[in-house]
């Protein structure tokens, strides 16, 4: 018998202290406004464990929805989140990509983590390449300790970088141990992050990393029809800027695991940021599959609801679990 759903509640969270509203509004600074969060719970369907749906304050101060799941108890516990592809779909995206990957999400719980499904604006292409490091700046033309200005139109990846400081305010995290799994651009867009700050750990699945790499996606990059085709190491390292992608990745400080798929036709893109990461004395480590599908580590519920991955799915879920439990678990030396 299908249980019945709870009602939702309702919560504010704001700064280091989620469910308590302050007392009056915060002034913002010159940075931006303390990282908090508006909180909705919700039942997730098929599993015992609810979902905090949270809408984030981004840098430009607008809000970007999250679900957080985890375990019981009072923590401090580890962090995975989780993102896939561009920021389109707004909060039904969130709570869809949580109840398909909800028996995943629980066997990750389980393992002592709590998880973020999260989502941001849709990017806008090139736009990383040519913007300055975002930032809030005080408002010399109309002047008042309330007014700030920006200094570059604000990314998915400030969007992802508001997340995770949003994320160690909670007084259930371990702020010293938050990491990050993403398919495609998500998987791209830690590279991006982590060469602005730090996490204990990050896997990218398909790195759809282009723009970081600053490799050529114009008219002159090699395709099959509407496709680029950039399988071959050699050719995206002929068509890529190593200068610009060398300089940012002499930023990183965190351990990146690459999830190639031996077909994919943006394996060697994938495979580049590995090498160059290597080149740059970065801890990186490269890994790749042979599976149909794109973005295979995440397992998905069948379509009658149950969990069946294949061995590779299987395996490669084990590979990063584990990966994650070295950089993450170690910190605090959990079981």
């Amino acid at each position: 018998m299908m249980k019945k759903k709870p009602a939702a509640t309702v919560a504010r969270t704001a700064g280091p202290a989620p469910g308590k509203s302050a007392a009056r509004p915060i002034a913002p600074t010159a940075s931006q406004r303390p990282p908090h969060g508006f909180s909705v719970t919700q039942p997730v369907l098929g599993s015992d464990i609810p979902m905090d749906l949270v809408f984030v304050l981004t840098r430009d101060e607008i809000y970007v929805p999250v679900a957080i799941r985890k375990p019981k108890g009072d923590g401090p516990f580890p962090v995975i989140t989780m993102g896939r592809g561009d920021g389109r779909g707004g909060y039904i995206h969130v709570q869809t990509q949580v109840e398909r990957l909800a028996a995943m999400q629980d066997r990750m719980i389980e393992r002592g983590y709590v998880v973020v499904y999260l989502n941001y604006r849709n990017e806008i292409p090139h736009l990383y390449e040519q913007s300055g490091q975002a930032a809030n700046l005080p408002d010399d033309i109309s002047g008042g300790d309330n007014r700030t200005l920006k200094s570059a139109p604000t990314l998915d990846s400030d969007d992802f970088i508001a997340i995770i400081n949003f994320l160690k305010t909670l007084p259930y995290v371990d702020k010293h141990a938050i990491g990050a799994v993403g398919v495609s651009h998500s998987g791209e867009m830690i590279l991006k992050a982590a060469a602005q700050i730090d996490l204990a750990a990050g896997v990218a699945i398909e790195g759809a990393s282009h723009e970081f790499l600053s490799v050529n996606t114009g008219p002159t990059a090699p395709r099959k029809k509407d496709e680029i085709q950039y399988q071959d190491i050699e050719v995206v390292r002929k068509n890529a800027d190593k200068a610009s992608a060398m300089k940012r990745i002499r930023n990183i400080q965190t351990p990146i695991l690459h999830i190639g798929r031996n077909k994919d036709h943006l394996q060697g893109i994938f495979k580049l940021a590995h090498e160059w990461m290597l080149e740059a004395g970065k801890d990186s480590t490269w890994v790749s599959f042979e599976h149909p599908d794109h973005g295979f580590p995440y397992i998905y519920q069948q379509a009658d609801g149950s969990y069946r991955p294949s061995a590779v799915q299987q395996q490669a879920f084990d590979l990063f679990m584990d990966y994650f439990d070295r950089h993450l678990k170690r910190r605090r030396g959990r079981k």
